[in-house]
């Protein structure tokens, strides 16, 4: 007998249907795992990518049947407004959410991050059906206040032995928040429509707040106890915002979520230090890494 789940009301939880536009990316895998492995909500997958949520597109699971690919470009494909018939709910994951692209794409960047989503939100009012939609710091502009904190591509360094670049000394400062503290936000989200509908909320961790300076050397720190091997004597270099992202890129110095909302509507608290984020995640990364580089090695000397 399945288990009954409650709201943070009380209320019964009951299976809903979630179209999930992006749920091949970083966000949408992790949220689609848990969603099969905690829920029995039935979600319509959609993307262009399959590759991060594959293993649940598996048969033999206790879950089969419950979550569907459907190869989709949003841009151009008429199979969308179907779908998102079909579902109670739809979440959009999909957009340009590099920053260097904001600089060199910037049309690109608009069209996926507004025009192509504006279809999905007509689809949805039309249908009456929910929807959550994702977004990113940039949206307030560069000011000091309240932002979703946005990722550092520090790690790449890392990885391949590499001096981390740190963009004009690395003082800008910014928070970082565990992909699966985030998760568990949007999950009461999903399951809270009462307290969430109509809200914006701000997702991410105050108390992990450090320099990108600061950020690099506590990852060499923990990067040289995960892989073993002794950091590099000079483990960073700087670079200049121009020769990295481009000429005319405008950033802002600080940048601190404002968690008063969620707090109150959900009572999401993020629960995942920092030292404890990056040494789950570069001990993922260093795993997957060194097994990217044994297969093609293996590769390598099979086809030689």
């Amino acid at each position: 007998m399945a288990v009954r789940r409650t709201d943070l009301d009380g209320g019964e939880i009951l299976p809903m249907t979630i179209c999930m536009i992006g749920a091949g990316g970083f966000i949408g895998s992790h949220l689609c795992e848990k969603l099969m492995h905690e829920t029995d909500h039935t979600v319509l997958a959609i993307d262009v990518y399959s590759d991060k949520i594959q293993h649940l597109l598996e048969p033999g699971h206790p879950w089969s049947g419950r979550i569907e690919f459907h190869r989709i470009n949003i841009k151009h494909d008429s199979r969308l407004e179907g779908l998102i018939k079909m579902a109670d709910l739809t979440i959009n994951l999909a957009a340009i959410c590099t920053p260097a692209d904001y600089n060199t794409r910037p049309l690109d960047t608009i069209y996926s991050n507004f025009i192509d989503a504006l279809p999905v939100v007509r689809y949805c009012s039309e249908n009456s059906k929910r929807l959550i939609h994702f977004s990113t710091c940039e949206v307030y502009g560069k000011t000091i206040g309240s932002f979703l904190p946005k990722d550092s591509p520090l790690r790449q360094g890392l990885l391949r032995g590499e001096p981390l670049k740190l963009v004009d000394g690395g003082q800008s400062q910014r928070t970082f928040l565990y992909i699966k503290d985030a998760i568990e936000a949007v999950h009461l989200m999903i399951e809270n429509p009462s307290r969430a509908n109509g809200h914006i909320f701000n997702v991410g961790n105050p108390n992990n707040e450090v320099t990108v300076k600061q950020l690099a050397e506590m990852m060499t720190e923990v990067y040289s106890k995960v892989s073993g091997q002794p950091p590099l004597e000079e483990p960073t270099v700087d670079i200049s915002s121009q020769e990295f992202y481009g000429e005319g890129y405008d950033d802002s110095d600080k940048r601190i979520p404002d968690m008063t909302i969620i707090k109150e509507r959900l009572g999401w608290d993020p629960k995942t230090s920092l030292w404890d984020l990056l040494d789950y995640t570069l001990t993922y990364q260093h795993k997957t890494y060194s097994q990217a580089v044994k297969q093609a090695m293996s590769t390598s000397i099979a086809s030689s």
